[in-house]
């Protein structure tokens, strides 16, 4: 093997690579040799094709095979012998007439070009100093969290009277279209909590002032955007039977309350929420001081970037900028600022990006920080178990990812750094209050927040309306009557 370095610009690097003939037709006879006793050919006993007729019924694939392989070992090993760390994966381009290369009649010959991981220095992480902003877990915080258990286990007893708003009515129904019932319109023994939004839009409020034993249509239209196209924008008649009305129950937080979820009392279940309040409040401090601590090692640490890695860096964050403005039905020229300005913002942020990623890297790699499988299967677990009945597909699409498993294992390798530098960092620990600590919505992402700080009142305006309009589109539909498949 020939290697020639042809480029050699900053971080640039084209390396060109050759590959006798010789060399060539040797690797392929040896692979022919491996398959003459594998081989079934007809009118030729098992190991008893002659290595001629071998060549000329499998030559060609096998020379194919044998130049893929060559030009991935010895780019690597070109690579390896020379302690170069390309910053993304190589780009190969072939040189010469490829069919004489695959006749065996012309040698290999092929041009590597890669950006190089930049040489620079660690800063002394133990001159970085750090802030910890924490908060304490109050009496008030314990009893918000209390209430909103005891909310969420609403309970409803029978009332006298009439149906108010909030109460439940139990319901028996059928629905009509033109005076034909509709599959799914029909419904005995339904609970409706009146104000919930479980049913179609106008439904419920008809619902308010009927008692046990009343009967009434109730007519109502579908949304136009109504998930079963059949149904969408259609009116329909609900031939209804109040059967019982329901008044919400009072929750009594006490021991007994407490022994629904598991615990002895409701001072277990206090310390139980209190240590849960605590762990929520670590995890906005950890991320706090994650941002801090980004901020810190971005100004200690100044070198030349790959400019490929900072492209697609900036090429992504664009993308998602646009995708979101397309969604508010807007385009560039309805942003806060001119083009110019903003792709120059984003393209600060994308080297930022870059550079946080490839000192982060250099900490971990220096320091022997590994993240190690059994940590990845922990978190595939972890995600499978927020698709119940679909644990098995989400495992399997994970381990035979490889991309996949890389974006697991990429943020459990940044905490393990993150933990590191902060270890080796000086830390003091700042009291502040429930509000301050929990102020800024973005703390979870250090440099996130700084990337949606410019055009923010655009983009914060696009998250809010897309977060919105799903749930929207699930108040559409009685949870029995005509459900959106």
């Amino acid at each position: 093997m020939q290697v020639t370095e042809t480029v050699s610009e900053g971080l640039k690097r084209e390396l060109t690579i050759t590959i006798g003939a010789d060399t060539l037709n040797e690797r392929v006879e040896g692979k022919l040799g491996e398959m003459k006793d594998q081989v079934r050919l007809k009118g030729f006993r098992p190991g008893k094709v002659p290595p001629a007729h071998l060549r000329r019924t499998f030559g060609r694939q096998v020379m194919t095979e044998v130049i893929q392989e060559t030009v991935t070992n010895s780019s690597a090993e070109a690579l390896q012998e020379r302690e170069l760390r390309p910053a993304l994966q190589p780009e190969i381009n072939l040189d010469g007439e490829i069919e004489q290369v695959i006749e065996g009649k012309a040698d290999l010959v092929f041009k590597v070009a890669f950006e190089i991981v930049p040489a620079f220095e660690i800063a002394d992480l133990s001159k970085i100093e750090l802030e910890r902003p924490t908060a304490e877990v109050s009496d008030e915080d314990i009893a918000e969290a209390l209430e909103r258990l005891a909310s969420a286990q609403k309970n409803f007893e029978p009332k006298d009277g009439k149906a108010a708003e909030g109460d439940l009515v139990v319901i028996d129904f059928i629905g009509r279209i033109d005076g034909d019932a509709f599959d799914g319109g029909t419904a005995e023994d339904a609970r409706l909590e009146l104000g919930s939004g479980q049913f179609i839009p106008g439904f419920e409020d008809q619902l308010v002032g009927t008692k046990a034993g009343d009967k009434l249509d109730v007519t109502v239209s579908f949304p136009e955007e109504y998930g079963a196209e059949h149904l969408a924008g259609k009116e329909a008649v609900f031939e209804t039977t109040v059967k019982g009305v329901e008044a919400p129950a009072e929750v009594v937080i006490d021991d007994a309350f407490a022994e629904k979820f598991g615990m002895e009392n409701l001072d277990k279940l206090k310390e139980a929420v209190s240590g849960q309040i605590k762990g929520d409040y670590d995890q906005v401090s950890l991320a706090k001081m994650k941002r801090e601590m980004l901020d810190r090692l971005d100004e200690l640490h100044s070198f030349e970037l790959p400019p490929t890695l900072v492209e697609q860096e900036f090429n992504q964050i664009w993308h998602q900028f646009e995708h979101e403005l397309e969604h508010e039905g807007k385009t560039i020229a309805d942003a806060d600022q001119p083009e110019d300005e903003l792709r120059a913002e984003y393209q600060t942020i994308a080297e930022r990006r870059v550079r946080l990623g490839l000192v982060l890297s250099e900490i971990g790699s220096k320091n022997e920080l590994k993240v190690e499988d059994a940590e990845v299967n922990r978190a595939i677990a972890q995600r499978a178990q927020q698709f119940p009945g679909q644990e098995r597909q989400v495992y399997e699409f994970y381990t035979k990812n490889p991309q996949a498993i890389a974006e697991i294992r990429a943020p459990l390798f940044e905490d393990k750094v993150v933990a590191f530098v902060a270890e080796m960092a000086k830390v003091t620990d700042k009291v502040i209050s429930k509000e301050e600590l929990l102020s800024d919505p973005e703390s979870e992402d250090g440099e996130k927040a700084a990337a949606e700080k410019k055009p923010a009142k655009k983009k914060a305006a696009t998250k809010k309306a897309a977060a919105k309009k799903p749930a929207a589109k699930k108040k559409a539909a009685p949870k029995k009557a005509a459900k959106e498949d």
